[in-house]
């Protein structure tokens, strides 16, 4: 009988090595996937007062230019209004991104597009921002 004379790794655990070696993990995806519970729960109710204020409490007839300008002299509904805009479009982008990597497959094509849709989504914030800072 001939002696296995294969190399083998040696055996040694996680708290065989120096702590200093020891490096935490961070996980991105973990922290996507709270990102997209908790950004989902705060624009279903900011999505819900927005639909209460202009659908509900004042008639979409009246919704125009002088109302979001009237509306607006206020910071407060300007930050609400951004909050709005920055949690809907990080929470769109952050799903698109989740759909890109599970269907496409080739790397080039997933890298384009990403690169793609994250310059469509910041020119779209830019603007979105501009919009609400300089409006009025």
């Amino acid at each position: 009988m001939t002696p296995n004379l294969e190399p083998r790794a040696p055996k040694t655990s996680v708290t065989d090595q120096p702590r200093l070696q020891r490096r935490s993990r961070v996980n991105t995806e973990v922290w996507s996937w709270y990102f997209m519970r908790i950004s989902g729960l705060i624009l279903l109710f900011l999505a819900l007062f927005h639909f209460f204020m202009t659908h509900i409490l004042h008639d979409v007839v009246d919704t125009n230019a002088d109302f979001v300008a009237g509306r607006w002299n206020n910071p407060l509904w300007r930050t609400y209004d951004w909050v709005l805009l920055a949690l809907g479009l990080l929470h769109g982008v952050n799903g698109l991104r989740f759909i890109m990597d599970d269907y496409i497959r080739t790397d080039w094509k997933r890298a384009g597009t990403k690169a793609f849709m994250y310059t469509l989504i910041g020119a779209l914030f830019l603007y979105g921002t501009i919009t609400i800072v300089t409006y009025g």
